[in-house]
């Protein structure tokens, strides 16, 4: 399966929490984004902002979305499918992600997984990868790459176009 990449500038919190809405509506059950990024980067803040987004786009109130990084996952009603999203950072390997129930989760909801190099093998050959870094001249904002199979990819470039224009 061929891999695709897409890069975009997130000047500012806005700009992340823009990006989540407009991805929401192509995202749902079964769908796997893998985010990736130092300590800060925007992980969770890109996380909230997408459960917020699908929950509003489901009619639901709105939802304390909390990093999940103590009680590793937190599960979200996102009206047609659930919403897990994991923080696997205190995990040691992929054992621990089976004692979690994600791998059934990852069939059945849309699974947001930070620090997704804790999966190992059980990484799904679907998965969009999100990587959220740090400009190198040191301005403000994210460099978000988002890579994976092309066909997934396909299907989340109009919200990438969006936010990119």
């Amino acid at each position: 399966m061929a891999a695709d990449t897409l890069t975009l500038v997130l000047p500012d919190p806005a700009a992340t929490d823009a990006f989540a809405r407009a991805l929401a509506p192509a995202l749902g059950a079964g769908d796997t984004l893998l985010l990736h990024g130092p300590v800060g980067a925007g992980k969770t803040a890109f996380a909230r902002a997408l459960v917020t987004a699908l929950r509003t786009r489901a009619g639901l109130p709105p939802e304390d979305v909390p990093s999940p990084t103590f009680t590793l996952v937190q599960t979200y009603d996102a009206g047609a499918f659930e919403v897990w999203h994991a923080d696997l950072y205190r995990l040691s390997g992929p054992d621990g992600v089976l004692e979690l129930g994600l791998d059934a989760a990852m069939g059945d909801a849309l699974c947001l997984i930070e620090w997704p190099d804790r999966l190992g093998a059980d990484r799904p050959a679907s998965a969009i990868d999100l990587t959220f870094a740090y400009p190198p001249d040191g301005a403000d904002g994210r460099i978000l790459t988002l890579a994976g199979p092309a066909a997934a990819l396909d299907r989340l470039r109009p919200a990438f176009m969006e936010i990119a224009t």
